[in-house]
C-alpha cells in the first residue's frame, strides 16, 4: 500500500485522510480556498513551486531569480476570507520547541510541559530577486512528520523537508537551533 507519510496510529489516520479529502473536495466544490491547509497536501513542495510559477509567468520573470517572503498573520483562518493578490496563506503547522506570540509577532519559549503549539497563518509571499534579512530572523525547517529524516532526494534535502521559512525572533539562530525548533505538517496523533 502506497499513502502519505505518516506517524499516526491507523484511527487518527483515517480520520486524517478523511480531512485530507474534505479539504480537496471543499477546492472542488466551493472554489481556490482563501488559506491553505498545507498539510493535507502529499507533496507540499510541489504546491509551493507552482506558487512561484504562477507568481513568476503573471510577473513575466524567470522562476530561478523568485524566492518567498515569509509573513506571519495576525488573522485566523476564519478570518481571512479573500485570497492574496501574491502568494498564498497556508495553515496546519504545528511549531516544535517554541511557540509563536501572535501580540509581539514573534517566536519566543515554550511554556512548561508544551511540546507542540499551533502555528498561526502564514502568508508565502513570492519575490524577484529576494535577498534574505541579515538578523532578526530564525530560519525553520517545515517536515512532513516528527521524524526529521528521509531518504536523500535529487535536491539532496530529505523526502521529509519541505522549505524553511523565516520567523522573527528577538533571539538568535543558535538559540533556536539548540531547542531543536521545527514546523511541522503532521503529528502523531
Amino acid at each position: 500500500m502506497q499513502a502519505y507519510p505518516s506517524l499516526k496510529p491507523l484511527s487518527s489516520w483515517v480520520m486524517d485522510l478523511l480531512q485530507r479529502i474534505n479539504f480537496l473536495q471543499g477546492w472542488i466544490s466551493d472554489g481556490i480556498p482563501a488559506v491553505f491547509w498545507i498539510s493535507g497536501f502529499f507533496f507540499p513542495q510541489a504546491f509551493l513551486t507552482g506558487t512561484m510559477q504562477n507568481f513568476a509567468r503573471r510577473s513575466v520573470l524567470s522562476i530561478d531569480t523568485v524566492g518567498f517572503d515569509f509573513q506571519v498573520m495576525k488573522e485566523s483562518v476564519e478570518e481571512l476570507k479573500e485570497r492574496p493578490d501574491m502568494g498564498c496563506y497556508i495553515h496546519g503547522l504545528f511549531l516544535e520547541g517554541a511557540r509563536w506570540d501572535g501580540q509581539a509577532g514573534q517566536l519566543i519559549e515554550s511554556r512548561p510541559k508544551e511540546l507542540y503549539t499551533e502555528m498561526a497563518v502564514i502568508w508565502m509571499v513570492p519575490v524577484p530577486n529576494r535577498k534574505p534579512p541579515p538578523s532578526g530572523v530564525y530560519v525553520c525547517p517545515i517536515y512532513k512528520t516528527l521524524t526529521r529524516a528521509g531518504t536523500l532526494s535529487t535536491t539532496g534535502h530529505s523526502t521529509n523537508y519541505v522549505i524553511a521559512v523565516e520567523l522573527p525572533t528577538d533571539r538568535t539562530q543558535r538559540h533556536w537551533i539548540k531547542r531543536g525548533v521545527a514546523l511541522i505538517c503532521a503529528l502523531d496523533y
